[in-house]
């Protein structure tokens, strides 16, 4: 939106107040918007894309699908667009401690001032969107205004219908397929995919990692039936550095480096980004200096099945001294603490996340014994005490992960939306 003559202000400028407090109305007003979910359907973005003269048309995208991985992957295509001297936006979901996290311009959350700014557009041009699509209408906006080049889109939910879908990306990618959201994407491998599989576009070349045989056979037929252009992940070279953790980020760097090829970016370019990613909550180790939480702590999501099993390979032979574990109730909350309590051989802590409906914690006490704690904040304190010096794992959802990296690093937080 431009500024009015001279002398004039700009609609943005009347606002009264300041950043914060802006941004905190607008946040307030999004947050009115959650009951509405994150709707599966494309016809309000498509229209209010529309109203606002087509934001998503004015800078490069890559689309990126998957259960797992999505976000990682997403994060390291940033970094390698980046390093070629790229101006970037990148979009996620959720947060872990600020909103702002799910909308960074050049590697970076969005300033307060253009954040309100987007939020104010996106809820008053979009009056009739969800708050997901509100968050996804606001990022396209924001990266309009900050003149990128190219924005890096994770899916929210699914594809064919996630509110993400509205873009003509120049490469879409499928990282992997699990199983996840069975209620909204179906029951199967097979339909998961091709939910997945629809973000792809008639020319446009997508990108598929690592995906069970029968998930590869349900993305390949609907790719091709989209007029995609298929592009296996290519091996990393012998000597490529991987700055995330864990070996599964290897396989989400594959996904990454076939992108960065897509879009032509040098393998310089490509070799730095792979090493300068960094991407908050997924193995991220934290060490905490003095006070009652001091030692070194390892931040997961691990929010299903398959990231609780890459969860359990990554620290295998780590002297680990307890675990903090929590999960929303619609997750496979069951099979998820069962592979972190036969993999991880440590006391267990039970706590709720905030957001939607946790996972009972008696429950979770009847497949893996335990203590249970009544907010994250006991959870932590009682996990060093028992852990000592050793690492303690926090895992189980991101939600829980988020509360907990607030905690253990004294940041600000704002209200979890489990969207």
């Amino acid at each position: 939106m431009s500024a009015g003559a001279a002398g004039e202000a700009s609609p943005r400028e009347e606002r009264a107040g300041g950043p914060r407090e802006r941004l905190a109305e607008a946040l307030a007003a999004l947050h009115e918007r959650v009951p509405l979910g994150m709707r599966l359907g494309l016809d309000p973005m498509r229209a209010a894309c529309a109203r606002a003269g087509h934001p998503e048309r004015a800078f490069e995208i890559v689309h990126v699908a998957g259960t797992n991985g999505k976000g990682s992957t997403c994060a390291m295509v940033d970094a390698m667009a980046r390093a070629a001297g790229r101006r970037t936006g990148l979009y996620t979901s959720p947060h872990l401690v600020r909103f702002a996290e799910r909308i960074r311009v050049d590697g970076e959350p969005i300033g307060d001032s253009a954040l309100a700014a987007a939020l104010e557009e996106a809820l008053e041009v979009g009056s009739d969107l969800s708050f997901f699509e509100v968050a996804t209408f606001a990022a396209l906006l924001a990266f309009r205004e900050a003149a990128v080049e190219l924005a890096v889109l994770e899916v929210g939910l699914g594809g064919r219908l996630d509110a993400t879908n509205v873009v003509t990306p120049r490469v879409t990618a499928i990282t992997g397929i699990a199983l996840d959201h069975q209620d909204m994407l179906g029951v199967t491998l097979d339909a998961i995919a091709r939910e997945k599989a629809a973000i792809a576009k008639p020319g446009v070349s997508m990108v598929l990692g690592a995906l069970p045989e029968e998930a590869r056979a349900a993305a390949v037929a609907v790719a091709i039936a989209n007029g995609a252009r298929l592009v296996d992940a290519l091996p990393l070279p012998a000597d490529a550095r991987v700055g995330l953790l864990g070996p599964h980020q290897r396989d989400n760097a594959r996904v990454a480096w076939t992108v960065g090829a897509e879009l032509g970016l040098a393998d310089d370019a490509r070799a730095r980004g792979l090493m300068d990613a960094r991407w908050p909550g997924r193995l991220e180790r934290v060490e905490v200096r003095g006070g009652d939480l001091a030692g070194p702590w390892l931040l997961d999501g691990a929010h299903n099945p398959e990231g609780a099993r890459a969860l359990v390979r990554a620290v295998e032979g780590e002297d680990v001294g307890a675990v903090v574990f929590g999960a929303l109730e619609d997750k496979a909350w069951r099979e998820m603490l069962g592979v972190v309590a036969a993999g991880i051989d440590a006391p267990r802590v039970y706590v709720a996340p905030a957001g939607r409906a946790a996972a009972d914690l008696a429950e979770l006490r009847g497949i893996a014994d335990g203590s249970v704690a009544s907010a994250v904040a006991e959870a932590l304190r009682a996990a060093r005490r028992t852990a000592g010096a050793r690492s303690v794992v926090v895992c189980g959802s991101l939600y829980l992960v988020g509360e907990a990296r607030a905690g253990l690093l004294g940041l600000m937080r704002d209200p979890t939306v489990a969207l």
